[in-house]
């Protein structure tokens, strides 16, 4: 008797460019893992998740933007390190078919980052107040360095682009990009902040992978600032997702 297939995916909005399909894909081929695909569930809106299930006999879930917080109120559990981040990337589908919410974000963020910091380092700024940042801020939190969201609306972050100047940028000497801003197709944009009072003690981390340097991590290259994109903490994410649905 055959092996039953068993099907994983992709949750999110406009994901054609996605990494986790290809990177999957040829996980599969390069492993000899055998009955396992990987499909993009590109939706629309969040309740599609429903039918998607419904319709699909899935094994788990990746989810990104934008659902990793609106998916919140469609899972039956959380794990604890979910739920103090208030944001998920991964779900396993289990055999009674209800769902638990992981997020692997933060230990693909953490690990990356690590092996980069110095004492100096003490303070980050977090560009952006998404899904993505709430597991910046919990991976920082949990390498004992303090975090301040930045946003274009005070409501939304701790301070606005404007309130950067040189004093802050002295103090906080690692910055991580945690919005679309430069991704492929649109690579000329960039936050916001002035990078002219970057120095070669700064850190800048974007979590985009396509393209692989953003302009936002040239400019920051340009004032000696050690620079490092999201592919890696990609995989390690990808890589830890497939501990938990197989688990």
């Amino acid at each position: 008797m055959s092996e039953e297939q068993k099907t994983y995916g992709l949750v999110g909005k406009s994901i054609s460019y996605s990494f986790s399909e290809k990177y999957f894909t040829e996980k599969f081929k390069k492993n000899k893992i055998q009955n396992c695909t990987y499909k993009n569930f590109d939706l629309n809106n969040i309740k599609d998740l429903v039918s998607i299930l419904k319709e699909n006999d899935l094994k788990g879930l990746n989810i990104t933007i934008p659902y990793k917080e609106q998916v919140l109120s469609y899972l039956d559990e959380i794990e604890d390190n979910a739920k103090l981040i208030g944001a998920i990337n991964t779900i396993k589908i289990n055999k009674d078919k209800t769902l638990t919410g992981y997020n692997t974000d933060f230990i693909g963020f953490i690990n990356t980052l690590r092996p980069h910091i110095n004492s100096n380092c003490k303070k980050a700024l977090i560009l952006g107040t998404g899904g993505a940042s709430k597991a910046i801020e919990y991976g920082l939190k949990k390498l004992n360095i303090e975090s301040k969201k930045i946003s274009r609306n005070k409501k939304k972050g701790d301070l606005t682009y404007l309130e950067i100047d040189s004093d802050l940028i002295k103090e906080y000497q690692i910055i991580i990009n945690t919005t679309p801003l430069g991704t492929y197709p649109d690579i000329e944009n960039y936050p916001d902040i002035p990078y002219k009072y970057l120095t070669k003690k700064h850190i800048c981390y974007d979590l985009i992978y396509n393209p692989d340097e953003t302009t936002f991590l040239r400019k920051s290259k340009k004032k000696g600032a050690i620079t490092i994109n999201g592919l890696r903490m990609l995989e390690i994410q990808a890589e830890e997702s497939w501990k938990i649905w197989n688990n």
